[in-house]
């Protein structure tokens, strides 16, 4: 199985974005002005390191054994995702049951299924539910909306590698650079005419991953990248 290298800069990244985040939702304030009020996008880093991670692994994979394992790449998935979400449900479900109103609950049910088959971003959309909202905080699966963006773009995304690699081969970063523009521009159109469904849509945030898997092809193209096996 190919590991990368621990990469110590990624962690510092990654709890700049965290801290971000936290900042963002817990709303200090100075003097009337609400602080790191763009704390929001530590959710867009984390979309472009993983999609820069995840692109590392799957064409170092291609380039040393000229094939891929889905089997490997979706155990590999369950192993670092799901442990922690189910570790997250249990958690939430003694708090739920004993704060949220029946029909809040049995909404926090539902969530629930959303979150285990990574579809949670589409059922808070179609329950009209703007995520900053008051409403929200009574939600307590909701920020599961991201990992379901993510999820989903890795299901589409090693079987599009296997396609690339099997019958073109070159061009790898034209290739990357046509479907995160692609993305961008439905992701503007999508903004333009609903905000709330841009905010959950995997297609209004696949061009994020995307451009971390263009950063990984760069860095792969240029050979500064160690690899342990």
């Amino acid at each position: 199985m190919i590991k990368l290298n621990y990469r110590k800069e990624l962690d510092g990244l990654r709890g700049i974005a965290v801290l971000g985040v936290i900042i963002y939702h817990v709303e200090f304030f100075f003097k009337d002005i609400k602080l790191l009020s763009g704390g929001y996008l530590g959710v867009d880093i984390f979309f472009v390191i993983s999609g820069y991670l995840i692109t590392l692994l799957i064409i170092k994979e291609f380039l040393s054994t000229n094939t891929f394992s889905l089997k490997n790449f979706f155990f590999r998935r369950a192993k670092r995702i799901l442990p922690a979400l189910f570790l997250m449900i249990f958690t939430t479900i003694f708090f739920a049951w004993f704060y949220l109103t029946p029909k809040n609950f049995l909404e926090y049910s539902n969530s629930i299924i959303s979150s285990i088959f990574f579809y949670s971003n589409y059922f808070f959309y179609f329950q009209d539910l703007i995520y900053s909202s008051e409403e929200s905080l009574l939600k307590p699966l909701l920020h599961t909306w991201s990992l379901a963006v993510e999820e989903q773009f890795y299901i589409i995304f090693p079987l599009i590698m296997i396609l690339f690699f099997k019958y073109i081969k070159k061009n790898i970063l034209m290739f990357f650079s046509f479907f995160l523009i692609i993305s961008f521009i439905v992701s503007m159109l999508i903004t333009y005419n609903n905000s709330t469904l841009s905010f959950y849509s995997n297609f209004s945030r696949f061009w994020e991953i995307l451009f971390g898997s263009l950063l990984a092809v760069f860095e792969i193209k240029n050979k500064k990248f160690n690899f342990k096996f």
